[in-house]
């Protein structure tokens, strides 16, 4: 049985982008998070690629203690541009580019674990890596869905009142 079935009115999908204003407070976190880990991330792949580290070396070199290529240098300066893009932008592309790339760092830490010791870690993770992919997954993630999703969202928020139009 459909739920719609029940309240006798069809739904009608939320588009989110028209009910936060640029100024709402929210938009400041998700320009914030974005930024933070932009900003790392870029700072990490710079000083990768000014070792001079081969693309796909799996040798063993260390940038802030954490095991590096030159693959994973520029794919990190590639990755911290982008959120810096979503940071400039803000709003609801901050917000979604936030929880997608969070996502993602979550099912790399995944999945460069299973490679670990494999002739497959062309981006020559350790542990480490692996750890640090899940903090900085689970961050953006944080700060993407930040006043976003939850049970206790306050009734002015503009997602709580876009999902109970009725109230």
């Amino acid at each position: 049985m459909a739920t719609h079935a029940l309240h006798g009115r069809s739904r009608r999908r939320i588009r989110f982008d028209e009910h936060l204003p640029v100024d709402h407070r929210l938009n400041l976190v998700y320009r914030i998070g974005a930024g933070l880990m932009g900003l790392g991330l870029i700072v990490f792949g710079i000083f990768g690629i000014l070792d001079n580290i081969g693309f796909f070396d799996t040798g063993g070199d260390e940038v802030w203690s954490l095991n590096t290529n030159g693959a994973l240098s520029w794919l990190s300066v590639g990755v911290g541009l982008l959120l810096l893009v979503g940071m400039v932008i803000g709003g609801n592309f901050a917000s979604t580019l936030n929880m997608t790339l969070g996502a993602l760092f979550v099912i790399s830490g995944f999945l460069n674990m299973a490679l670990l010791e494999t002739d497959y870690n062309f981006l020559a993770f350790r542990i480490q890596n692996c750890m640090l992919s899940f903090v900085i997954g689970i961050l953006l993630l944080v700060f993407g869905m930040y006043g976003r999703v939850g049970s206790a969202l306050p009734h002015d928020n503009p997602y709580w009142r876009a999902r109970h139009p009725e109230a």
